[in-house]
C-alpha cells in the first residue's frame, strides 16, 4: 500500500529532495575540497606484509626530498596518541589490544600504517614514502579463524597468549531438550564471507589547529562526529571542549564511516605538532587495505524440529572475525546479529554462542546491516533447507512456524519483544506480485524436461531491529554510550524554522525528510524550513547515524521538539487573543478562538512576538524554541517478504536474476521516494554479496582483490528491475509509528538470491554454494555432486 499523506500535511507526501540540486550541480562541499591557508598534505607508508616485527623505521631519508615537511614514526607520535577507541568491551574478560595510529613495535596486517610523511602537496608526500627506509622481520599470517583457536596457533597479539577475543553466550529455554523431542536435526554450516565497503567518496580529513581561538577542527567524512570528538579527546588529549568535529557532505558510508580512525588522530597530532592544517584523503586501493571490512563469519547452525515442520529449537555457534585490532564497536557488531537468528519463527529454545576471534587481516566492523544480514541469512537459509529436507514448499514451512497478526506483542526465543507485524499480508502481497505458483509450475516442467537452465526460486521472510537507541539495554550490553538522540526547533523572528538534529546524514535525505516532519507539526510551509547537522558546534548533542537509528531515533526527537514548540506558541497565543489554552486550535500553522474564527494568529506571528517580547505571559521567556532528546524503550522491527527468481546455466555457472519482489513493511512512511532509493540501494547491496563482492587473502596474508579490477562492485547493468510495495503496520513504540528503513533491503536480499540459486541446483544434489555464488563456485558445486551420485552408484 501506498502511504497517503495527511490532510494538508507533510507526512507521506513523496517531496524531491532538498539536497539533491547541490549535490548534482557539484556544489557540495566534501573534505577533500575543504582548503585553508598553510594547508600541508599527509600520506602514509603501510606495511607490505600481513604480520612482522619492525626492527626500523627510519623516517630521515623522507626529509630530503623535495616539498616534504615533516615525517613521524610511530615511536615518534607514541607519546602523543592514546590507542584508537573501542566502546563495546563485550565481556568482562574481553581481550582489548592497544592500537596505536601508527605502528611501534609491530605490523599486524598488509596495510598496517608504519610512517606518516607531510608535504606541501599530497603528491610530494606520495611520492616520498617510497624513502622512507623499514626492516620487517617476517612473523607468520594467521587467516583462519579456526587454525587461530588451536593449541599454539601463532598469535596476532603475543603479550595476550590467544587468538580468543571473547566469548559470548545467550540462551532461552532448555535446546538440549527441545532437541530431544525433535523428529528431525538439521545441520549447516554457511560463510559470511568478508566485504569491503565501496563508498562513492574515499575517507578524508582535514584538521586544522587553533587559529584566532583554542580549538582544533577537524573535518571527515564521517557518520559519527559527535562519537568522533568524544573518543578523539581520549586518543589525542586534547580537551573535548577544544575539539571541534565537521561532517561536511559525506558521500555514502555503509557502515565504514562508523570509525574513528587513526588518520583521524594522526592529522591532528600532526597538525598540532606542525602547528599547520594538514589533509588526508585515501585513494581507493589505499581504503580496500585500510578502511574497516564487513561480515566475516563462520556460522554452524542447527535446528530441531517435529516431523510436521513445528520448530522447537535452534542453535547457533558462531566465529566472528575481529581481524587485526578492536574497532569501535566491532566486538558488538556480531551480537546485534544475535537477538535476530530466530527471525518471524516461534520455538521453544535458542542457545547462541559468539566467539570473537584475532586474524592478520584488515580489522572488521559495522557493514550495513551489522550482525542483522548475517543472522537473517543464516535463518532464511536454514529454513529453505528444512523445507527441503521435510518436503515441503519454503512458504509454506515458514507460514506455518511464523508470529502470526494477532499474536502481537510477541517475546521471541531472542529474547526481544516484537510490538507490530503483519507477516501473512505481506507475504500474500509479494506472492501476487511474483506469480509464486506460475513460477513453481514453470520450474517443474523445466525440470522434468531437463532444461540446462535452471530455474530456481527463492524466499526471505525476514524483520529486523532497527532504531539502535534504548539506553538501558545497550547499558546491559556494556556498550560504553547510550543510545538518545537529540533535537531542537527554533523560531526565527522572519517567519522561517531551523531544524538542529544530532544525526549525521549521508546520503538519506534527512534534511528533506525532517523539514517534513518539523513542517507537519508546525503547519509551516515545508521550503522555509532548514535542517542544521554534522558540526559538533551548532549541533552539539547527538549520537549520529548507524542501524537504522536516524528516524526511529533522530527523527522522531524532531517531531517531539516541533510539539513543544507548538505548545509553547499556544501560550503566547492565548495572551495575546485574551482566551484560555483550552479555548485555543491549531491547524495549518494557525492558532484560532473557538467559537471566533477571526481571532487567530499564525505560529510565525506568535515566534515574532515572541523575538520582540513587547507582551509576553508573564515569567514567559522571549522564546517558543524547543528541544527534545529522545531515548527509546524499545528498537523498532521493520519486515517484509523478499522473493527472487533467477536462471541457473548448469553448463557454465552463470546466474540470471530473472525478477525480483519485494514488499516491506517499514511502518509509517514519512517521503515513499526516499523508502523507495533505501529499499533499492539496500537490494543491491545484498546482491553484491551474494553474488559479486569478496575481499581475498593469499596464503601470506596479502588482500590480492584490493582494487576494483578484482573487487567485483556490481553497476546498474548487473541488477535486475525491482519490483516493490509495501504493507503498514505502525509501530508502537514511537510517536510517528515508524520503523527504518536503511537497512531492510540489504538484511532480505542475501538469503533470498542464495535460496534462489540453491534451489535451481538443488535436483542435480547441490545444497549449497557459498557466496558470493560465483560461476566457478557453482559449476564446482555441480560437479561435486554429480561426483558424490558416481561414487554412491559404483
Amino acid at each position: 500500500m501506498t502511504t497517503q499523506p495527511l490532510a494538508g500535511g507533510e507526512l507521506g507526501r513523496s517531496r524531491v529532495r532538498k539536497e539533491d540540486a547541490r549535490l548534482v550541480t557539484g556544489r557540495t562541499r566534501w573534505t577533500d575540497n575543504i582548503t585553508v591557508p598553510g594547508l600541508l598534505h599527509m600520506a602514509l607508508l603501510r606495511s607490505p606484509m600481513a604480520h612482522a616485527r619492525l626492527d626500523r623505521v627510519n623516517v630521515a631519508p623522507a626529509l630530503e626530498r623535495p616539498g616534504v615537511i615533516a615525517a613521524f614514526s610511530g615511536r615518534d607520535l607514541a607519546d602523543e596518541l592514546g590507542s584508537l577507541p573501542c566502546v563495546w568491551p563485550l565481556t568482562e574478560d574481553i581481550v582489548m589490544p592497544d592500537h596505536p595510529p601508527l605502528a611501534v613495535d609491530e605490523v599486524r596486517y598488509a596495510g598496517d600504517p608504519v610512517a606518516v610523511v607531510v608535504a606541501r602537496d599530497r603528491y610530494a608526500a606520495a611520492d616520498a614514502l617510497e624513502a622512507v627506509e623499514v626492516d620487517y622481520e617476517p612473523l607468520p599470517p594467521v587467516l583462519d579463524m579456526e587454525a587461530a583457536l588451536a593449541e599454539g596457533a601463532p598469535l596476532v597479539h603475543s603479550g595476550k597468549g590467544t587468538n580468543r577475543c571473547y566469548t559470548w553466550p545467550l540462551a532461552t529455554g532448555d535446546y538440549d531438550e527441545a532437541r530431544g523431542r525433535a523428529d528431525v536435526v538439521l545441520r549447516r554450516r554457511y560463510h559470511q564471507q568478508r566485504l569491503i565497503p565501496n563508498a562513492m567518496e574515499p575517507r578524508a580529513v582535514v584538521a586544522t589547529p587553533p587559529t584566532g581561538s583554542d580549538e582544533f577542527t577537524l573535518y571527515s567524512s564521517t557518520q559519527v562526529p559527535h562519537i568522533a570528538r568524544v573518543t578523539l579527546s581520549m586518543t589525542t588529549g586534547i580537551p573535548e571542549h577544544r575539539l571541534r568535529v565537521v561532517a561536511p557532505d559525506v558521500g555514502g558510508g555503509f557502515g565504514s564511516k562508523l570509525q574513528v580512525y587513526g588518520e583521524e588522530a594522526l592529522a591532528l597530532a600532526v597538525a598540532r605538532r606542525l602547528d599547520r592544517p594538514v589533509k588526508w584523503t585515501e585513494s581507493r586501493s589505499e581504503g580496500y587495505l585500510a578502511t574497516h571490512h564487513g561480515r566475516g563469519q563462520i556460522q554452524d547452525v542447527e535446528i530441531a524440529a517435529t516431523r510436521d515442520g513445528t520448530l522447537l529449537g535452534l542453535k547457533v555457534d558462531l566465529l566472528a572475525d575481529m581481524g587485526a585490532y578492536l574497532m569501535l564497536i566491532a566486538p558488538g557488531t556480531p551480537i546485534l546479529g544475535s537477538f535476530m537468528y530466530p527471525g518471524i519463527y516461534k520455538m521453544d529454545a535458542y542457545s547462541f554462542t559468539c566467539t570473537g576471534v584475532f586474524t592478520t587481516m584488515t580489522p572488521v566492523d559495522a557493514y550495513r546491516g551489522a550482525g542483522r544480514p548475517e543472522a537473517t541469512f543464516a535463518i532464511e537459509r536454514t529454513m529453505d533447507e528444512l523445507a527441503a529436507e521435510l518436503g515441503v514448499d519454503p512458504i509454506e514451512l515458514r507460514r506455518h512456524n511464523w508470529i502470526r497478526h494477532e499474536e502481537f506483542p510477541y517475546t521471541t526465543a531472542g529474547g526481544l519483544t516484537y510490538d507490530t507485524g503483519n507477516y501473512e499480508v505481506a507475504t500474500s502481497r509479494a506472492l501476487a506480485l511474483f506469480g509464486y505458483d506460475d513460477l513453481r509450475a514453470e520450474q517443474r516442467q523445466r525440470t522434468a524436461m531437463g532444461d540446462s537452465v535452471r530455474l530456481g526460486i527463492g524466499v526471505s521472510t525476514y524483520t529486523e531491529m532497527c532504531g539502535l537507541a534504548p539506553s538501558r539495554v545497550l547499558r546491559d550490553l556494556r556498550y560504553a554510550a547510550g543510545g538518545w538522540e537529540a533535537a531542537a526547533i527554533r523560531m526565527l523572528p522572519t517567519g522561517k524554522v531551523q531544524v538542529v538534529t544530532g544525526t549525521s546524514p549521508h546520503g538519506q535525505g534527512h534534511v528533506t525528510s525532517w523539514s517534513q516532519i518539523a513542517a507537519d507539526v508546525l503547519g509551516v510551509p515545508f521550503e522555509d524550513v532548514d535542517v542544521v547537522h554534522g558540526d559538533t558546534k551548532v549541533a552539539p548533542q547527538g549520537m549520529d547515524t548507524y542501524g537504522s537509528r536516524s528516524l526511529v531515533v533522530g527523527g522522531v526527537a524532531v517531531h517531539h521538539a516541533a510539539l513543544k514548540v507548538v505548545e509553547k506558541a499556544r501560550k503566547v497565543a492565548a495572551h495575546l487573543l485574551e482566551a484560555s489554552e483550552a479555548d485555543l486550535e491549531f491547524s495549518g500553522g494557525t492558532f484560532s478562538v473557538k467559537g471566533s474564527p477571526e481571532a487567530r494568529k499564525t505560529i510565525q506571528e506568535v515566534a515574532f512576538e515572541a523575538f520582540s517580547s513587547h507582551d509576553l505571559p508573564e515569567g514567559m521567556e522571549p522564546t517558543i524554541n524547543a528541544e527534545h532528546l529522545m531515548d527509546p524503550d524499545n528498537f523498532s522491527f521493520p519486515h517484509g517478504t523478499h522473493l527472487c527468481a533467477v536462471e541457473v546455466d548448469t553448463e557454465t555457472g552463470q546466474v540470471r536474476i530473472r525478477s525480483y519482489v519485494c514488499v516491506d513493511d517499514v511502518g509509517r512512511v514519512i517521503n515513499p521516494m526516499i523508502v523507495e532509493g533505501q529499499v533499492h540501494g539496500g537490494v543491491a547491496q545484498g546482491i553484491a554479496q551474494a553474488l559479486y563482492e569478496e575481499a581475498v587473502y593469499d596464503a601470506d596474508g596479502n588482500l590480492v582483490s584490493g582494487t576494483m579490477a578484482d573487487y567485483l562492485v556490481p553497476s546498474a547493468p548487473d541488477l535486475p528491475d525491482f519490483v516493490t510495495d509495501r504493507t503498514e503496520t505502525p509501530a508502537t513504540s514511537n510517536a510517528l509509528g515508524v520503523k527504518g528503513v536503511g537497512e531492510a533491503g540489504t538484511i532480505a536480499s542475501t538469503p533470498a538470491v542464495v535460496n534462489a540459486v540453491v534451489d535451481a541446483l538443488r535436483p542435480l544434489g547441490v545444497r549449497d554454494v557459498r557466496m558470493p555464488c560465483t560461476p566457478e563456485r557453482i559449476w564446482q558445486a555441480i560437479r561435486q555432486a554429480e561426483e558424490a551420485v558416481e561414487e554412491g552408484e559404483q
